[in-house]
Parts: C-alpha cells; sequence; structure tokens
C-alpha cells in the first residue's frame, strides 16, 4: 500500500510499505494492506511505519497530533509536526 505523510511544510515520506503503526486519540492501532476506508484523529506520540511483513525494516517519527485517512489501499497522514525518531534496523 502507498503511505504519505504530510506537515504544513513538507512531504515527511511518500512510498510502498506493509503497514504503519499511528497513535489515535483512543490508542494505537495498525493499518495494513487492503484495509477498509476510514478516517481518525491523531495525538502526540510514535508512528511507525513498517516498510516489510518481516518488520525487519521499519522507520519511526516522533509527531504532533493530525489525522489519518485510508482510501483505496492509500494512506495519508497529516500532522502539525513530526521529526525522524531512531530509525533502526
Amino acid at each position: 500500500m502507498n503511505l504519505e505523510i504530510l506537515t504544513p511544510e513538507r512531504k515527511l515520506y511518500s512510498g510502498e510499505v506493509y503497514g504503519v503503526q499511528l497513535p489515535g486519540v483512543d490508542g494505537l492501532f495498525e493499518v495494513l494492506e487492503k484495509h477498509a476506508p476510514m478516517v481518525s484523529a491523531l495525538k502526540a506520540g510514535k508512528l511507525k511505519v513498517l516498510k516489510d511483513k518481516s518488520q525487519s525494516e521499519s522507520a519511526s517519527y516522533s509527531i504532533q497530533g493530525g489525522f489519518v485517512e485510508v482510501f483505496n489501499n492509500k494512506v495519508t497522514v497529516l500532522v502539525e509536526g513530526a521529526v525522524p525518531a531512531d530509525s533502526s534496523r
């Protein structure tokens, strides 16, 4: 699925991913390929990009509040601000 992470200043991430973990206002949740369409509010926290199924490759970002939209196998994350966290692996 395609993931885009956007801030008011720039596009932080764009590419094909296996999934993404997001800090929703009611708790952490994960979006994988072919997820049902949805819109959700996000709180400040850690966003984790899962680049492959084995989760051996990932990237993390510390985000401020925002929103996520899932539609037609595309995930668009709109946040007030974000900075890369430790991109381990």
